[in-house]
Protein backbone atom coordinates (compact mmCIF):
# COMPACT_ATOMS: atom_id res chain seq x y z
CA UNK A 1 0.00 0.00 0.00
CA UNK A 2 0.96 3.60 -0.58
CA UNK A 3 -0.43 5.83 2.18
CA UNK A 4 -0.30 9.60 2.38
CA UNK A 5 -0.55 11.56 5.63
CA UNK A 6 -1.25 15.12 6.66
CA UNK A 7 1.90 15.33 8.79
CA UNK A 8 1.89 19.02 9.76
CA UNK A 9 1.35 18.21 13.45
CA UNK A 10 4.11 15.60 13.46
CA UNK A 11 6.63 18.32 12.59
CA UNK A 12 5.21 21.31 14.43
CA UNK A 13 3.29 20.18 17.57
CA UNK A 14 5.19 19.03 20.65
CA UNK A 15 2.19 17.49 22.42
CA UNK A 16 -1.31 16.16 21.74
CA UNK A 17 -1.86 15.89 17.99
CA UNK A 18 1.88 15.94 17.38
CA UNK A 19 2.48 12.96 19.65
CA UNK A 20 -0.35 11.01 18.03
CA UNK A 21 0.99 11.78 14.55
CA UNK A 22 4.58 10.79 15.33
CA UNK A 23 3.56 7.65 17.23
CA UNK A 24 1.34 6.59 14.32
CA UNK A 25 4.02 7.14 11.68
CA UNK A 26 6.75 5.42 13.70
CA UNK A 27 4.51 2.43 14.45
CA UNK A 28 3.61 1.90 10.80
CA UNK A 29 7.16 2.37 9.56
CA UNK A 30 8.65 0.07 12.21
CA UNK A 31 6.20 -2.82 11.92
CA UNK A 32 5.07 -2.55 8.28
CA UNK A 33 8.10 -1.18 6.41
CA UNK A 34 6.98 -2.87 3.18
CA UNK A 35 4.40 -0.12 2.64
CA UNK A 36 5.14 3.30 1.19
CA UNK A 37 4.43 6.27 3.49
CA UNK A 38 4.32 9.83 2.16
CA UNK A 39 4.24 12.80 4.53
CA UNK A 40 2.69 16.10 3.41
CA UNK A 41 3.59 19.13 5.51
CA UNK A 42 3.73 22.90 4.96
CA UNK A 43 7.00 23.03 6.89
CA UNK A 44 9.77 20.61 7.83
CA UNK A 45 11.31 20.97 11.29
CA UNK A 46 13.48 18.24 12.72
CA UNK A 47 13.46 19.47 16.32
CA UNK A 48 10.45 17.28 17.16
CA UNK A 49 10.46 14.76 14.30
CA UNK A 50 14.16 14.11 13.94
CA UNK A 51 13.99 10.86 11.93
CA UNK A 52 11.48 11.97 9.32
CA UNK A 53 14.11 11.23 6.64
CA UNK A 54 13.02 7.58 6.68
CA UNK A 55 9.79 8.72 4.97
CA UNK A 56 9.15 10.44 1.66
CA UNK A 57 8.26 14.01 2.60
CA UNK A 58 6.46 16.55 0.42
CA UNK A 59 6.45 20.25 1.34
CA UNK A 60 6.39 23.63 -0.43
CA UNK A 61 10.07 24.21 0.36
CA UNK A 62 11.97 26.27 2.89
CA UNK A 63 12.17 29.37 0.68
CA UNK A 64 8.39 29.79 0.47
CA UNK A 65 7.09 32.69 2.65
CA UNK A 66 5.24 31.79 5.83
CA UNK A 67 1.86 33.15 4.67
CA UNK A 68 1.94 30.97 1.56
CA UNK A 69 2.88 27.92 3.65
CA UNK A 70 -0.31 28.35 5.64
CA UNK A 71 -2.34 28.61 2.43
CA UNK A 72 -0.53 25.62 0.87
CA UNK A 73 -2.18 23.13 3.19
CA UNK A 74 -5.68 24.42 2.39
CA UNK A 75 -5.45 25.22 -1.31
CA UNK A 76 -2.45 23.49 -2.91
CA UNK A 77 -2.15 20.22 -1.01
CA UNK A 78 -4.78 18.42 -3.10
CA UNK A 79 -2.68 18.78 -6.26
CA UNK A 80 0.45 17.45 -4.57
CA UNK A 81 -1.48 14.47 -3.21
CA UNK A 82 -2.75 13.64 -6.70
CA UNK A 83 0.78 13.86 -8.11
CA UNK A 84 1.92 11.17 -5.65
CA UNK A 85 -1.06 8.83 -6.17
CA UNK A 86 -1.49 7.31 -2.68
CA UNK A 87 -4.00 4.50 -2.27
CA UNK A 88 -5.28 6.19 0.90
CA UNK A 89 -4.81 9.63 2.41
CA UNK A 90 -5.06 9.86 6.21
CA UNK A 91 -5.76 13.15 7.95
CA UNK A 92 -4.18 12.58 11.35
CA UNK A 93 -5.53 15.66 13.08
CA UNK A 94 -9.26 16.31 12.66
CA UNK A 95 -9.19 17.55 9.06
CA UNK A 96 -8.75 16.66 5.38
CA UNK A 97 -7.50 18.87 2.52
CA UNK A 98 -10.14 20.82 0.66
CA UNK A 99 -11.25 19.03 -2.50
CA UNK A 100 -9.96 15.61 -1.43
CA UNK A 101 -13.37 14.15 -2.32
CA UNK A 102 -12.83 15.09 -5.97
CA UNK A 103 -9.49 13.29 -6.35
CA UNK A 104 -10.72 9.71 -6.44
CA UNK A 105 -8.31 8.91 -3.60
CA UNK A 106 -9.72 7.10 -0.57
CA UNK A 107 -9.52 9.19 2.59
CA UNK A 108 -9.57 8.63 6.34
CA UNK A 109 -9.65 11.18 9.14
CA UNK A 110 -8.84 10.76 12.82
CA UNK A 111 -11.11 12.76 15.11
CA UNK A 112 -9.58 13.22 18.55
CA UNK A 113 -12.37 15.10 20.30
CA UNK A 114 -15.17 17.61 19.82
CA UNK A 115 -14.39 19.64 22.92
CA UNK A 116 -15.00 22.89 21.02
CA UNK A 117 -18.62 21.75 20.61
CA UNK A 118 -19.07 20.31 24.10
CA UNK A 119 -17.49 23.32 25.81
CA UNK A 120 -17.93 26.20 23.33
CA UNK A 121 -17.24 28.83 26.00
CA UNK A 122 -13.60 27.73 26.07
CA UNK A 123 -13.11 28.96 22.48
CA UNK A 124 -13.59 32.25 20.66
CA UNK A 125 -16.18 32.51 17.91
CA UNK A 126 -13.76 32.51 14.96
CA UNK A 127 -11.84 29.44 16.19
CA UNK A 128 -15.09 27.55 16.83
CA UNK A 129 -16.34 28.34 13.35
CA UNK A 130 -13.09 27.24 11.68
CA UNK A 131 -12.88 24.03 13.70
CA UNK A 132 -16.48 23.19 12.95
CA UNK A 133 -16.14 23.71 9.20
CA UNK A 134 -12.98 21.62 9.01
CA UNK A 135 -14.30 18.74 11.12
CA UNK A 136 -17.71 18.72 9.40
CA UNK A 137 -16.13 18.62 5.94
CA UNK A 138 -13.65 15.89 6.89
CA UNK A 139 -16.29 13.67 8.48
CA UNK A 140 -18.68 14.10 5.56
CA UNK A 141 -16.22 13.33 2.74
CA UNK A 142 -13.98 10.69 4.40
CA UNK A 143 -14.51 7.05 3.45
CA UNK A 144 -14.09 6.19 7.12
CA UNK A 145 -13.52 8.02 10.40
CA UNK A 146 -11.23 6.91 13.20
CA UNK A 147 -12.37 7.94 16.69
CA UNK A 148 -9.70 7.67 19.38
CA UNK A 149 -12.27 6.55 21.97
CA UNK A 150 -15.88 5.42 22.26
CA UNK A 151 -16.57 8.80 23.89
CA UNK A 152 -15.35 10.56 20.75
CA UNK A 153 -17.36 8.23 18.52
CA UNK A 154 -20.49 9.03 20.53
CA UNK A 155 -19.81 12.75 20.17
CA UNK A 156 -19.30 12.47 16.39
CA UNK A 157 -22.67 10.73 16.10
CA UNK A 158 -24.45 13.18 18.40
CA UNK A 159 -22.97 16.51 17.25
CA UNK A 160 -22.27 15.83 13.57
CA UNK A 161 -25.01 13.26 12.89
CA UNK A 162 -22.63 10.77 11.28
CA UNK A 163 -23.87 7.18 11.04
CA UNK A 164 -22.06 4.84 13.46
CA UNK A 165 -21.03 2.35 10.75
CA UNK A 166 -18.77 5.02 9.23
CA UNK A 167 -16.81 5.41 12.48
CA UNK A 168 -14.34 2.95 13.95
CA UNK A 169 -12.73 3.26 17.38
CA UNK A 170 -8.99 2.67 17.19
CA UNK A 171 -7.17 3.58 20.40
CA UNK A 172 -3.99 5.54 19.88
CA UNK A 173 -0.61 3.99 20.67
CA UNK A 174 1.83 4.80 23.43
CA UNK A 175 5.46 5.28 22.46
CA UNK A 176 7.71 2.23 23.18
CA UNK A 177 9.92 4.64 25.14
CA UNK A 178 7.54 4.39 28.09
CA UNK A 179 7.93 0.61 28.32
CA UNK A 180 11.72 0.86 28.50
CA UNK A 181 13.95 1.36 31.55
CA UNK A 182 15.66 4.73 31.93
CA UNK A 183 18.35 6.17 34.16
CA UNK A 184 15.83 7.81 36.46
CA UNK A 185 18.43 9.08 38.93
CA UNK A 186 20.24 11.00 36.22
CA UNK A 187 16.96 12.45 34.96
CA UNK A 188 15.94 13.57 38.48
CA UNK A 189 19.34 15.18 38.94
CA UNK A 190 19.07 16.89 35.58
CA UNK A 191 15.85 18.67 36.58
CA UNK A 192 16.65 18.92 40.31
CA UNK A 193 13.61 16.86 41.31
CA UNK A 194 13.50 15.00 44.67
CA UNK A 195 13.08 11.23 44.78
CA UNK A 196 9.50 11.42 46.08
CA UNK A 197 7.10 13.52 44.02
CA UNK A 198 3.72 13.61 42.28
CA UNK A 199 3.66 14.00 38.50
CA UNK A 200 0.95 15.63 36.35
CA UNK A 201 1.42 15.72 32.57
CA UNK A 202 -0.64 17.87 30.20
CA UNK A 203 -0.95 21.41 28.90
CA UNK A 204 -1.47 23.84 31.78
CA UNK A 205 -5.01 24.98 31.04
CA UNK A 206 -8.31 25.22 32.88
CA UNK A 207 -9.79 22.05 31.37
CA UNK A 208 -6.85 20.03 32.68
CA UNK A 209 -7.82 21.11 36.20
CA UNK A 210 -4.38 21.60 37.76
CA UNK A 211 -5.62 24.23 40.22
CA UNK A 212 -8.18 21.82 41.66
CA UNK A 213 -5.37 19.29 42.15
CA UNK A 214 -3.40 21.84 44.16
CA UNK A 215 -6.45 22.73 46.24
CA UNK A 216 -7.00 19.03 46.93
CA UNK A 217 -3.42 18.63 48.11
CA UNK A 218 -3.82 21.65 50.37
CA UNK A 219 -7.10 20.45 51.86
CA UNK A 220 -5.62 16.99 52.54
CA UNK A 221 -2.44 18.52 54.00
CA UNK A 222 -0.24 16.63 51.49
CA UNK A 223 3.10 18.40 51.22
CA UNK A 224 4.78 16.20 48.61
CA UNK A 225 6.41 18.11 45.70
CA UNK A 226 4.35 18.31 42.51
CA UNK A 227 5.85 18.42 39.01
CA UNK A 228 3.62 19.74 36.22
CA UNK A 229 4.88 18.92 32.73
CA UNK A 230 3.21 20.76 29.89
CA UNK A 231 2.95 23.91 27.84
CA UNK A 232 1.87 26.95 29.83
CA UNK A 233 -1.20 29.07 29.06
CA UNK A 234 -2.68 32.13 30.79
CA UNK A 235 -4.17 29.68 33.33
CA UNK A 236 -0.73 29.58 34.95
CA UNK A 237 -1.28 33.09 36.33
CA UNK A 238 -4.31 31.86 38.28
CA UNK A 239 -2.29 28.92 39.61
CA UNK A 240 0.60 31.16 40.64
CA UNK A 241 -1.70 33.49 42.55
CA UNK A 242 -3.07 30.52 44.48
CA UNK A 243 0.41 29.14 45.19
CA UNK A 244 1.55 32.49 46.52
CA UNK A 245 -1.56 32.93 48.66
CA UNK A 246 -1.13 29.45 50.18
CA UNK A 247 2.65 29.72 50.48
CA UNK A 248 3.07 26.66 48.22
CA UNK A 249 5.50 28.05 45.63
CA UNK A 250 8.33 25.77 46.71
CA UNK A 251 6.11 22.68 46.46
CA UNK A 252 5.43 23.03 42.73
CA UNK A 253 7.67 22.83 39.67
CA UNK A 254 6.74 23.52 36.04
CA UNK A 255 8.54 21.85 33.13
CA UNK A 256 7.85 21.75 29.39
CA UNK A 257 9.20 20.39 26.11
CA UNK A 258 10.93 17.41 27.73
CA UNK A 259 12.58 14.78 25.55
CA UNK A 260 10.45 11.65 25.51
CA UNK A 261 13.05 9.57 27.35
CA UNK A 262 13.20 12.16 30.15
CA UNK A 263 9.42 12.18 30.50
CA UNK A 264 9.40 8.38 30.62
CA UNK A 265 12.05 8.51 33.35
CA UNK A 266 9.92 10.93 35.38
CA UNK A 267 6.92 8.62 35.14
CA UNK A 268 9.09 5.72 36.31
CA UNK A 269 10.28 7.74 39.31
CA UNK A 270 7.03 9.42 40.36
CA UNK A 271 5.05 8.20 43.34
CA UNK A 272 1.74 8.89 41.53
CA UNK A 273 0.63 10.29 38.19
CA UNK A 274 -2.41 12.59 38.34
CA UNK A 275 -4.54 13.22 35.25
CA UNK A 276 -7.71 14.74 36.65
CA UNK A 277 -8.99 16.52 33.56
CA UNK A 278 -12.57 17.74 33.21
CA UNK A 279 -12.97 16.32 29.69
CA UNK A 280 -10.76 14.43 27.22
CA UNK A 281 -11.01 12.69 23.88
CA UNK A 282 -8.60 9.98 25.02
CA UNK A 283 -6.06 10.94 27.73
CA UNK A 284 -2.72 9.52 26.55
CA UNK A 285 -0.81 10.44 29.76
CA UNK A 286 -2.91 7.82 31.59
CA UNK A 287 -1.47 5.08 29.37
CA UNK A 288 2.04 6.56 29.35
CA UNK A 289 2.11 6.39 33.14
CA UNK A 290 0.81 2.82 33.18
CA UNK A 291 3.42 1.69 30.65
CA UNK A 292 6.14 3.24 32.81
CA UNK A 293 4.91 1.51 35.98
CA UNK A 294 3.45 4.57 37.67
CA UNK A 295 0.08 4.31 39.48
CA UNK A 296 -2.56 6.62 38.03
CA UNK A 297 -5.37 8.66 39.52
CA UNK A 298 -7.69 10.05 36.87
CA UNK A 299 -11.20 11.44 36.42
CA UNK A 300 -14.40 9.46 36.44
CA UNK A 301 -15.77 11.57 33.56
CA UNK A 302 -15.71 11.60 29.73
CA UNK A 303 -13.48 8.93 28.18
CA UNK A 304 -11.07 8.60 31.10
CA UNK A 305 -12.72 5.56 32.76
CA UNK A 306 -12.67 3.98 29.28
CA UNK A 307 -8.98 4.78 28.87
CA UNK A 308 -8.02 3.60 32.36
CA UNK A 309 -9.98 0.38 31.86
CA UNK A 310 -10.22 -0.49 35.55
CA UNK A 311 -6.47 -0.14 36.00
CA UNK A 312 -6.44 3.30 37.61
CA UNK A 313 -8.03 5.05 40.58
CA UNK A 314 -10.99 7.21 39.56
CA UNK A 315 -12.30 10.36 41.23
CA UNK A 316 -14.69 13.24 40.67
CA UNK A 317 -12.58 16.01 39.06
CA UNK A 318 -14.58 18.72 40.84
CA UNK A 319 -14.42 17.17 44.32
CA UNK A 320 -11.30 18.44 46.07
CA UNK A 321 -11.90 16.32 49.17
CA UNK A 322 -12.25 13.10 47.18
CA UNK A 323 -9.14 13.83 45.11
CA UNK A 324 -7.14 14.47 48.29
CA UNK A 325 -8.43 11.25 49.88
CA UNK A 326 -7.49 9.16 46.83
CA UNK A 327 -3.99 10.63 46.72
CA UNK A 328 -3.45 10.08 50.45
CA UNK A 329 -4.73 6.50 50.21
CA UNK A 330 -2.50 5.55 47.31
CA UNK A 331 0.54 7.24 48.86
CA UNK A 332 0.07 5.36 52.12
CA UNK A 333 -0.94 1.89 50.92
CA UNK A 334 1.92 -0.01 49.27
CA UNK A 335 -0.14 -3.13 48.57
CA UNK A 336 -2.78 -1.15 46.68
CA UNK A 337 -0.07 0.77 44.85
CA UNK A 338 1.56 -2.44 43.62
CA UNK A 339 -1.79 -3.86 42.51
CA UNK A 340 -2.59 -0.69 40.57
CA UNK A 341 0.88 -0.64 39.00
CA UNK A 342 0.55 -4.24 37.76
CA UNK A 343 -2.96 -3.70 36.44
CA UNK A 344 -1.80 -0.54 34.72
CA UNK A 345 1.16 -2.21 33.05
CA UNK A 346 -1.06 -5.00 31.73
CA UNK A 347 -3.53 -2.40 30.48
CA UNK A 348 -0.78 -0.43 28.71
CA UNK A 349 0.25 -3.50 26.68
CA UNK A 350 -3.04 -3.17 24.79
CA UNK A 351 -1.78 0.17 23.47
CA UNK A 352 1.62 -1.09 22.33
CA UNK A 353 2.53 0.40 18.92
CA UNK A 354 2.81 -3.03 17.26
CA UNK A 355 -0.80 -3.86 18.14
CA UNK A 356 -1.90 -0.42 16.99
CA UNK A 357 -0.05 -0.71 13.68
CA UNK A 358 -1.71 -4.07 12.96
CA UNK A 359 -5.14 -2.58 13.66
CA UNK A 360 -4.48 0.40 11.41
CA UNK A 361 -3.14 -1.63 8.49
CA UNK A 362 -6.16 -3.93 8.74
CA UNK A 363 -8.40 -0.85 8.76
CA UNK A 364 -6.75 0.55 5.60
CA UNK A 365 -6.90 -2.83 3.85
CA UNK A 366 -10.61 -3.22 4.59
CA UNK A 367 -11.34 0.17 3.03
CA UNK A 368 -9.47 -0.75 -0.16
CA UNK A 369 -11.03 -4.20 -0.32
CA UNK A 370 -14.55 -2.88 0.21
CA UNK A 371 -14.18 -0.31 -2.53
CA UNK A 372 -12.50 -2.80 -4.88
CA UNK A 373 -15.47 -5.14 -4.45
CA UNK A 374 -17.98 -2.46 -5.45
Amino acid sequence: MKIGFDAKRAFLNSSGLGIYSRNTLHALNNYFPENSYILFTPEIKDTLFDNYFSFKTVSPGKYIPGKIKSLWRNFFLKARIMQNHPDIFHGLSNELPGGIHRTGIHSVVTIHDLIFMRYPKLYNYIDKHIYFQKVKYACNVADKIIAVSQQTKNDIEAFLHITPDKIEVIYQPVSPEFFQDHDSSAILNKYKIPERFILSVGIIEKRKNQLTVLKALKSANINIPVVFVGEKTSYVSEIMRYLKKQNMEKQVMFLSNLPEEDLAGLYQSASISLYISVFEGFGLPVIEAMAAGCPVITSNTSCLPETAGGAGVLCNPSDEAEIGEKIAFLMGNNKSREEIIQKGYNRAKLFHPEKYAKNLISFYSNILNENHAK
